[in-house]
């Protein structure tokens, strides 16, 4: 399977393990999008994927946090940095 380019939208699930992206989109039903907000995951924010398949850690405005791989799907990020 190719790597995504850069800037490349994908679902945060697919993003590689130390790389930065900018949150695009938000998919799900309105109390999914507004819960993921609060935690940090609003439009252009930028999320670190620490590691993760099943469950996903990342970095965000300073914290770490753990998501479901579903919620992880529905939340579209472009790859911005790779490490």
């Amino acid at each position: 399977m190719p790597h995504p380019t850069l800037h490349h939208r994908l679902p945060l699930c697919q993003l590689a393990a130390g790389s930065v992206g900018r949150v695009c989109e938000l998919k799900g039903d309105p109390q999914f999008c507004q819960r993921v907000r609060e935690m940090g995951f609003g439009e252009s924010a930028r999320v670190t994927k620490v590691s993760g398949s099943g469950t996903i850690l990342c970095s965000v405005n300073g914290n770490r946090i753990a998501l479901s791989h579903g919620a992880a799907e529905n939340i579209l990020v472009e790859e911005i940095a790779r490490r």
